[in-house]
């Protein structure tokens, strides 16, 4: 898995104003928290952050802390909802050789067989790795898998040392006919229509008319 080393500041300053001003300056505020400690306000740097966020579960080493290095992992980041930028990051510490559960992205590799169609319903698993070793992904392989195939969670081939903690009967896809699955999708669009339609039939007469001016 990614290790990342990034810098952080002691954050003296709490409250909306000083976020702002932790971002302002380029900085993301954070909160470190784990084994029993006093939660660490911190200021991690917002370019190095949001590199190393783009890697799932990354594993951070912590510098500048009063107490020396320490490693962490990203457990809720906060983004600026319209323009995507982090607002606030909650790190937990772990320990190598530490025993952690994560969720991680179901990644498919491979074409799906002609005429079929990928239905997926679990996006990400639930597992639980040891710290230093979790991987970016559970990849699965749809390559030659017939129409009519269920793929579960119990199903999944999974890295040594890295265990299932969802159950083993979730359905993670299925690979359906491609031309019932469009059938179904005009035949849902035209019940919506129709529906539309008994609706505005039902209507007061005049509701909905935009008086002339």
């Amino acid at each position: 898995m990614s290790e990342v080393r990034i810098a952080a500041e002691p954050r003296t300053e709490f409250g909306k104003g000083a976020a702002r001003r932790t971002r302002r300056a380029g900085k993301v505020p954070a909160v470190l928290y784990g084994h029993g400690t006093d939660p660490q306000h911190i200021a991690l740097p917002g370019h190095d952050l949001m590199l190393a966020l783009k890697t799932p579960n990354v594993l951070l080493t912590i510098e500048g802390l009063s107490g020396g290095a320490e490693l962490a992992l990203p457990k809720d980041v906060q983004r600026d909802p319209v323009k995507g930028f982090l607002e606030h990051v909650d790190l937990l510490l772990v320990k190598r050789g530490e025993k952690v559960v994560v969720d991680l992205p179901v990644n498919l590799v491979g074409d799906v067989v002609a005429g079929g169609v990928v239905q997926q319903e679990l996006v990400q698993v639930s597992v639980e790795a040891e710290a230093t070793r979790i991987p970016e992904a559970v990849d699965l392989s749809i390559e030659g898998l017939e129409v009519g195939t269920q793929v579960l969670a119990g199903d999944l081939k999974l890295p040594s040392g890295v265990t299932l903690q969802v159950d083993g009967e979730a359905l993670v896809l299925q690979i359906a006919d491609a031309t019932v699955s469009a059938g179904a999708t005009e035949t849902e669009a035209e019940a919506e229509a129709a529906e539309a339609a008994a609706a505005e039939a039902e209507a007061p007469e005049g509701e909905g008319e935009t008086a002339s001016e």
